[in-house]
């Protein structure tokens, strides 16, 4: 019996092998269970942090500094907004708000053997002529 995708994004055959995780892995769960916090989401939610991204993971995630070789090997991206990161930034985050779309593409230069880009209806790109800016770059859409 196979187990089906998580996600659109997560089709079987399309990488050999998992990416490797850029380090240090960032597991929010983890880093609040040190506070004595053991439910992300009821705390969030308790605290009123339901609709932002919390301060820890922002400053981990703005600090993180991707290497170059590694943005080159970047051949695949999938704009999905049930992706995991988003639960280790607001664990509440239901996906109904633009807390996370992405507006700009500017850094798409930083992705030099970027070959194909995965829409999802409930997706978290929010970039107007998206498609248009992918096929002038000879992007393959989904």
């Amino acid at each position: 019996m196979s187990v089906p995708p998580r996600s659109p994004c997560d089709r079987v055959g399309r990488r050999a092998s998992p990416p490797e995780p850029l380090l240090p892995v960032y597991d929010l769960p983890t880093r609040l269970a040190e506070q004595g916090i053991g439910d992300p989401a009821s705390h969030v939610l308790t605290n009123g942090l339901h609709a932002e991204v919390l301060p820890e993971s922002r400053a981990h995630f703005e600090a993180l500094e991707i290497p170059a070789e590694l943005l080159a090997r970047v051949e695949e991206l999938c704009f999905d907004a049930g992706a995991e990161v988003f639960g280790h930034c607001a664990p509440a985050w239901d996906g109904e708000d633009d807390l996370f779309d992405v507006r700009s593409l500017d850094d798409l230069d930083l992705l030099p053997n970027l070959r194909e880009v995965t829409f999802v209806e409930d997706g978290v790109l929010a970039v107007p002529d998206a498609a248009e800016v992918f096929a002038t770059r000879g992007i393959d859409t989904d």
